[in-house]
């Protein structure tokens, strides 16, 4: 928009004011009879002002440009860490491959990375609660098949498997973990016997509880991999740990005893074997040898009969005087035949010693 300057200097402040106010003067000067700059010079003056002011002139733009540059390789250049893979994002949507360990390379700004850390990590459920820590103590405190309240304090080994999943399926993966296993676990000792708990089979509730765990986190999509449950405690709750002492030592007590009865009923029955073994043994025994005696008085009668068939006579007579020395071997009587120069039993031979091993009993009377 034009104006004049009156006052003949060529300047709006050669008079004093953009309006052509002489110093003093009582207000501004009406058109005419001056320079008045039109709307191509002033943009002429501001263009050339605009050029001096850019200090070096083509060089600061080189430089400029070249910073610009160096900025956008910075942000286009990143690392991952051995422990770690990349999934980068193009425009929001994560692409199929995986960045490795190393050094690589995105078109930033439409390309992003998002780092996940592969490592095994632990989450444990039930201990007392830590800074920073989302346990709150009470997690472990499950109530048993038995109808018994139980603190089991456990571990969850976790890794992730698919990162992509890991990062988008689930907002707060950990705390995903951290439900599942704490549901699996209720689970299974819901089932249970507290002793199965305290002692008898952890084994076998870490593996069920393992399996219950990657059962859930894969119907989520979560992408992890559950490869160990570790119960690192379990105990009665504070309150009732004095009655449930009491309880364990009383059912030590019964399996003690019951040992005691088992040890001494094998060492009875034991016993009752031996001895039936022995007379099994024995009857084999005396059946073996009534079996041989038998046999042998069988084959001598039949040795006799064949020498009595040869010399009836000669076999008679010895059968019978082997026969009269077994019956009158044991006598007390001593017999002596009367012959042509016996007279009889001599009145002071002493009989009762003629027999061997025998002894002479001597009475005296007053």
């Amino acid at each position: 928009m034009p104006w004049e300057n009156n006052g003949g200097g060529g300047g709006r402040n050669s008079n004093g004011g953009p309006w052509g106010q002489a110093p003093g003067g009582g207000g501004p000067r009406r058109p005419g009879g001056g320079n008045t700059p039109n709307l191509e010079d002033i943009l002429n003056r501001g263009r050339d002002q605009f050029r001096g002011g850019i200090p070096g002139g083509r060089w600061a733009l080189i430089g400029g440009a070249l910073a610009i540059v160096a900025f956008w390789a910075l942000n286009s250049i990143y690392t991952v860490d051995p422990q770690e893979v990349g999934v980068e994002l193009r425009f929001g949507a994560p692409k199929p491959e995986l960045s490795m360990p190393g050094l690589h390379f995105h078109l930033w700004p439409i390309e992003t990375v998002e780092r996940v850390t592969v490592t095994v990590n632990q989450t444990t459920i039930g201990s007392p609660a830590a800074a920073g820590s989302r346990s709150n103590g009470d997690d472990g405190l499950m109530l048993s098949g038995d109808q018994n309240i139980v603190d089991v304090r456990f571990s969850v080994f976790w890794a992730v498997a698919n990162p992509v999943e890991y990062l988008f399926n689930v907002r707060d993966p950990e705390d995903m973990v951290r439900n599942a296993a704490e549901s699996a676990m209720r689970e299974v000792v819901g089932r249970r016997p507290a002793n199965d708990v305290f002692r008898d089979d952890q084994a076998g509730i870490e593996s069920q509880v393992q399996d219950i765990t990657q059962t859930i986190l894969d119907s989520y999509g979560l992408g992890v991999a559950v490869s160990q449950i570790s119960i690192e405690g379990a105990a009665p709750p504070a309150e009732v740990a004095d009655a449930f002492n009491e309880v364990q030592r009383a059912e030590q007590d019964e399996d003690r005893v019951q040992e005691e009865a088992r040890s001494y009923a094998n060492t009875l029955l034991g016993d009752a074997r031996g001895r039936a073994a022995a007379l099994r043994e024995d009857a084999a025994a005396y059946t073996n040898r009534v079996v041989q005696e038998a046999t042998g008085e069988a084959e001598r009668f039949n040795a006799i009969y064949a020498e009595y068939v040869n010399a009836p006579e000669v076999t008679r007579k010895r059968l019978f005087l082997e026969t009269m020395e077994e019956v009158l071997g044991g006598s007390e009587k001593v017999l002596i035949e009367s012959g042509a120069n016996g007279q009889g039993v001599i009145p002071y031979l002493p009989l009762p010693e003629l027999r061997p091993g025998a002894t002479t009993n001597t009475t005296t009377g007053n």
